[in-house]
């Protein structure tokens, strides 16, 4: 963590040590960026909250809640949270090529119907900033309207996530360098 010292728990008031635990038992480690989080304990309490349900607990089959958020990670260029999630990707049973595309910045192929429906809204929501209502009626065809409601929230979420992951310059858990800056 490049611009944030390592927060340590002797050094954390008690409202940060209070969400350190809070977060450590329910992800197992406090790091990338519910470290900076700590930083305002009461964001992120409410933000390890809205992750969890987030990551575990929407309407959205897993495969595809990962593949919005591999196409998050890709949008920012977020390290950390590519390295995380591309295996969890892998897991959820989202193929290979696609998540090679994703990396090298380009549109996936070969995408289940449900697959390349999230990637058209991922795609026009990121370049438009808006929805067109044929792309949303699609959507809430496919996801329902609670499924479209939750694919906003993952978008949101793992932006913010994004955002502090560059801002605070956080190191990936192993170094490495997964995603190429974009033109």
């Amino acid at each position: 963590m490049a611009r944030l010292p390592p927060l340590h728990f002797d050094d954390m008031n008690e409202d940060q040590r209070r969400v350190a635990g809070d977060i450590q038992s329910s992800r197992g480690t406090v790091r990338g960026p519910f470290e900076v989080w700590l930083q305002s304990p009461e964001l992120a309490q409410r933000a390890q909250q809205l992750g969890m349900f987030s990551r575990y607990n929407t309407s959205l089959p897993k495969r595809l809640s990962e593949l919005a958020i591999l196409l998050t990670a890709r949008q920012w260029t977020a390290q950390f949270e590519w390295a995380v999630h591309v295996n969890e990707a892998r897991k959820a049973g989202l193929a290979e090529p696609i998540i090679a595309a994703i990396q090298a910045g380009e549109p996936p192929a070969d995408l289940a119907e449900d697959e390349a429906l999230l990637v058209d809204f991922v795609a026009e929501l990121y370049a438009t900033r808006k929805m067109s209502q044929p792309t949303y009626e699609r959507a809430v065809a496919a996801f329902g309207v609670k499924g479209v409601v939750e694919l906003v929230g993952i978008l949101g979420y793992y932006a913010l996530i994004s955002m502090t992951l560059n801002v605070f310059d956080c190191d990936t858990p192993d170094g490495t360098i997964p995603l190429a800056q974009l033109d």
